[in-house]
This record gives C-alpha cells, structure tokens and sequence, in this order.
C-alpha cells in the first residue's frame, strides 16, 4: 500500500504564520500591488521555506490577492479604478444581504454586540494627525461592519464578506492620505446601528450601499490612489 505523505503540524504552522504575514503586508501595502513575488527573497525575509510559502501565496490566489501568471510565477494584485467599482458592486450586494439575513435572525446579544461596537468606534478618531486612517479606528471599524453580518448563519456568505473587506482595506490604505474631508464617519455608522438594531431591513440596505459607494467615490478622487503597473 503507497502512503502519501501529508504536511507536518509544523509545516501547517509554519504556512498559517507566513499566510497571516503576507496577507497583512499586501493590505497594507507593504507589498506594492503588481510586485514580483520571487521565492528567494520570501524565503529571506520571512524566515521560512519553499513549501509553506507555495502553499501559502496559493491560498492567497485563491483570494485574490496575490496572482499566478504561467511560466512567471506569483505577483501581488494589481488595482484599477474599474476594479475598485466592480468590488463597491460585490460589498454592496454581499453586505446588504449578510445585513437582511441577520436583521431576520439576530437575537439580542447580537444587538448587543453591535451597539457596543458603535460604542467602541465612536470613542476613536477615524484619522491621525497627518491624514492617515489610524490602525486602532480602522480595527474598531472592521468589528463593527462584522457585527452587522454576524448572524446571517451564512458560514460562505461571512468568508466572502472577509475576503471583499480585505480587497476593500487593501485600496483605502494605499491612498496615502484619505481625503474625508466634510465626512461624518461616525454619524453614517451610528445611523446604521441603529437600522439594523431596529430591524428596518429596506433602511438598513440602502445605508449600507450608499455608505459603501461613498468611500469608493472618495477613493476614486484621491490622486495619490494610482492603478499599477507590472514590474519586471
């Protein structure tokens, strides 16, 4: 009988560290979109070896984050602005039906869970100082858009909703200064707590969607915010 060999504990370990640190430099943009991904360099600068990181960049091709060009190897996803509106349209639709589906199922400690991140996200500026989004609102944010989906009972639907969230994060921190000027973040969240929490689906859907669309549209007139090329 011919046994296949199956990755070690180690080696799953090892790919989920170095998944979670690539993934987090492409959102960031420490990893410049249209990159090469070259093996030996990845090797070096995250300390791990070959087959954890394969295994790692297929999961985030997978996700589309990270590219896979035959013969050329992996790249980190380019961005365009039609891309950026085909993504507004996925989070729109994705979103708001992940909202729906929770306004019919949620209970009260889902409620519960997202006034108190409204709460949290209320007491933290959205921007620092310099014009950049700060990493602790942007933490707050991420849990209450969470919030709203949590109850959809819908394990696709949340996995699609993260994936959308990290394509959509990617873009806003690699416009060098957000430009929200005469924006009230807080107030376009705090009316849609309160939507969803009083279960006015029609309200809750259309807050959503326009919330969405107005960051794109604010992404869209940042200068900074350019479409990449490929480099060698």
């Amino acid at each position: 009988m011919i046994m296949t060999s199956r990755p070690s504990g180690e080696t799953r370990t090892l790919m989920a560290s170095v998944y979670d640190r690539l993934r987090s430099d492409i959102v960031d943009g420490e990893l410049r979109p249209g990159a090469r991904l070259r093996f030996e360099e990845l090797k070096e600068g995250y300390g791990v070896g070959l087959s954890p990181l394969r295994e790692a960049l297929t999961r985030l091709a997978a996700e589309k984050l990270v590219i896979l060009e035959e013969h050329k190897g992996f790249r980190v996803a380019p961005i365009s602005r039609s891309d950026l509106r085909d993504l507004l349209m996925m989070r729109q639709e994705i979103e708001g039906l992940g909202i729906r589906r929770s306004i019919e199922r949620g209970d009260d400690a889902w409620e519960g869970a997202i006034v108190a991140a409204i709460h949290a996200l209320g007491k933290r500026g959205s921007l620092t100082d310099d014009g950049r989004i700060d990493p602790e609102w942007e933490l707050r944010h991420r849990v209450f858009h969470d919030s709203l989906v949590a109850a959809c009972d819908s394990p696709r639907l949340l996995l699609f909703h993260q994936q959308l969230t990290d394509h959509a994060d990617r873009y806003r921190r690699l416009s060098h200064h957000y430009p929200a000027a005469g924006r009230d973040h807080l107030s376009e969240h705090v009316a849609l707590s309160e939507a969803v929490v009083n279960r006015q689906a029609a309200l809750a859907d259309e807050l959503i969607r326009a919330h969405l669309a107005r960051t794109v549209e604010i992404l869209l007139a940042d200068d900074d915010l350019q479409e990449s090329g490929m480099d060698a």
